[in-house]
């Protein structure tokens, strides 16, 4: 884990060319790959590297930290509640990118943004895009930014700070757009299980037919599974036919009221990886 953590601290490479993290990770490991979120300024203001170490030190491959919005559409009730806590504290995306600001010189996984265009057209989208790279973030992902307008008025901003913009799909999503989502995006493709919300209960294993049909896509971008991933079970049938998957809400219960952060994160990706 070490050696790989190293390989993936830099965002350029031999030769001088930006290279994001997310490519790194992906050409040394293309299966069982965990992304697992937390929610920026949850359970207290100061967690936010205090979650990242723990989950670099026990075995995520990425992390996804969760900028809180007042309004998260495809968040399920515990992120949802996890945002409005971390709100309280007085998270905001000027104060995340000060808690990140030195995290590269201890932090080396890739590292994604999760958010909603509302917060970020505030900020300002260039300055937001800017800013993260600064920080040293690798992906972001604006599950309300359509397709369309990314392509037309914003893709710039992403691609000249070198970060991969990420897009979701569902079962219900047709084939043509996913082969359109896959030749404009990069990074992963985060392909939800289901069309419900995080956290729901929906059986992974149900969904068994749709990750197939991805599969024999052979997209050329990466497919990380989400939304109802919460131990191993789920885990290994998220990744059965995919690249890996993405563990949110069971992991922001977990840390909740949790007195040790780093012990409850040893715990849960125990039960996750081991």
């Amino acid at each position: 884990m070490k050696e790989c953590n190293e390989n993936l601290n830099d965002k350029k490479s031999v030769g001088g060319e930006v290279t994001n993290r997310l490519q790194k990770l992906f050409s040394v490991k293309n299966k069982d790959i965990l992304n697992v979120y937390c929610t920026a300024g949850y359970p207290e203001l100061n967690s936010t590297m205090q979650v990242l170490h723990s989950l670099q030190k026990y075995g995520a491959d990425i992390v996804e930290i969760g900028m809180p919005y007042s309004d998260p559409l495809a968040d399920g009730p515990i992120i949802q509640q996890s945002s409005a806590i971390a709100l309280q504290n007085g998270m905001t995306i000027a104060k995340l990118f000060e808690q990140l600001k030195y995290c590269r010189k201890t932090f080396h996984l890739p590292l994604i943004l999760m958010g909603y265009l509302n917060p970020v057209m505030q900020y300002g989208i260039k300055k937001f895009c800017k800013q993260a790279k600064e920080a040293g973030v690798d992906g972001i992902i604006l599950p309300d930014l359509p397709m369309y307008e990314y392509e037309n008025e914003y893709q710039q901003y992403f691609t000249d700070n070198a970060l991969h913009f990420i897009f979701l799909i569902t079962p219900e999503t047709s084939e043509e757009r996913i082969r359109k989502i896959d030749k404009l995006s990069n990074g992963f493709i985060y392909a939800v299980s289901s069309s419900s919300t995080t956290g729901n209960n929906k059986e992974i294993a149900e969904q068994e037919e749709y990750f197939l049909k991805l599969k024999r896509m052979n997209l050329h971008n990466p497919v990380l599974v989400g939304f109802g991933i919460k131990d191993k079970s789920t885990f290994q049938a998220a990744c059965k036919h995919s690249n890996g998957a993405i563990i949110g809400s069971a992991y922001i219960n977990a840390i909740k009221d949790a007195q040790n952060i780093d012990a409850v994160t040893q715990q849960f990706l125990d039960n996750v990886l081991r």
